[in-house]
């Protein structure tokens, strides 16, 4: 008897083994359960445009300067210095940051919530940008512009999408840019995508 249990033993567990490390591959390297567990905080500020918009403004004085005495030579106009301003011509408009569309996030597979907007500033330049946004962390998150709306059928927001990348984070503000030849018109939600699994974590209307 006992040597038939050792026997049972010896081929039982190397298979165990086995299996052990099969169920543990699946879970984290093909499901990416542990993705589940883990966080990926971002805090990004706004998006700065090609034409300045959202840029800190420069400090162009040092903070300790002063100003240079009446009777110094820095004081002095130059007699050759010609006044460039013209009192005709208005000065250039700083460029602005404005809001196109928003919308907030409703739950789809995962809780969800925070805003999304997409920002312009009056050119072709735009960007997706997320604020207070969390939802749960998973395996092959990306970020898409879908035709469905946000409270779709689970297989309708793969069907015609833009695909901004991958999610930088599950946690916190990011900024994706839009492509310029994307036409916003046509698309109706932002979805946070699992490519893994075919489903949507979270999904926003584009209002």
């Amino acid at each position: 008897m006992r040597s038939f249990l050792a026997t049972h033993w010896k081929i039982v567990a190397p298979v165990g083994v086995a299996l052990g490390a099969l169920v543990a591959y699946l879970a984290i390297g093909v499901f990416g359960v542990h993705t589940l567990f883990i966080d990926d905080t971002v805090d990004e500020a706004g998006p700065v445009f090609a034409s300045g918009a959202g840029a800190a403004p420069e400090d162009t004085a040092p903070p300790d300067s002063a100003p240079a005495p009446a009777d110094s030579p820095e004081s002095q106009a130059s007699p050759d210095a010609e006044d460039s301003t013209d009192p005709d011509v208005a000065p250039e408009p700083e460029p602005e940051i404005i809001t196109l569309v928003s919308g907030s996030y409703i739950d789809r597979s995962h809780p969800a919530e925070g805003t999304a907007h997409v920002l312009t500033d009056g050119t072709e330049q735009r960007f997706l940008r997320f604020e207070d946004f969390a939802t749960d962390n998973g395996p092959d998150l990306n970020v898409y512009l879908s035709t469905a709306p946000p409270d779709a059928d689970e297989g309708a927001f793969d069907d015609e999408f833009i695909d901004l990348g991958d999610l930088k984070g599950n946690i916190g503000s990011q900024n994706y840019e839009i492509p310029a030849d994307v036409d916003l018109s046509r698309y109706r939600s932002v979805v946070i995508w699992c490519v893994r699994f075919g489903v949507a974590f979270g999904a926003a209307e584009l209002m």
